[in-house]
């Protein structure tokens, strides 16, 4: 997949990040922000290895956030928690599929759009 669409969408997703969390307060940021925070995740993956299959992003960004939401667990050294969470909350896990889901939904229909 060409980098620069992949990168458009990365930097879109932290602008729909920062929307979110200025827009509106209660759980929608919050949940919004998680399924955002692995799609961004995705997008990383995409840029890191661009001919990366699309479900093959969506479980390695995934995991990956599930992996920190369980390390929330533990204790997260205070410099890391602004990015990483302090506090573990099973609803997360969730949103973290959504988000992955969703862009493996977009990679596909990117994807498909571009082809012959």
């Amino acid at each position: 997949m060409p980098r620069l669409p992949v990168l458009l969408a990365a930097v879109a997703t932290v602008v729909a990040g920062l929307a979110v969390r200025g827009l509106w307060d209660g759980p929608v940021p919050k949940y919004a922000g998680d399924a955002l925070y692995t799609a961004l995740i995705y997008a990383l993956v995409v840029l890191a290895l661009p001919r990366v299959r699309p479900w093959v992003a969506a479980v390695g960004s995934a995991g990956l956030s599930w992996a920190i939401e369980f390390a929330q667990l533990g204790e997260i050294p205070a410099v890391l928690r602004p990015l990483l969470g302090s506090t573990f909350n099973p609803p997360d896990l969730l949103w973290y599929a959504v988000g992955a889901a969703a862009a493996c939904a977009a990679h596909i229909l990117w994807a498909r759009r571009r082809s012959p």
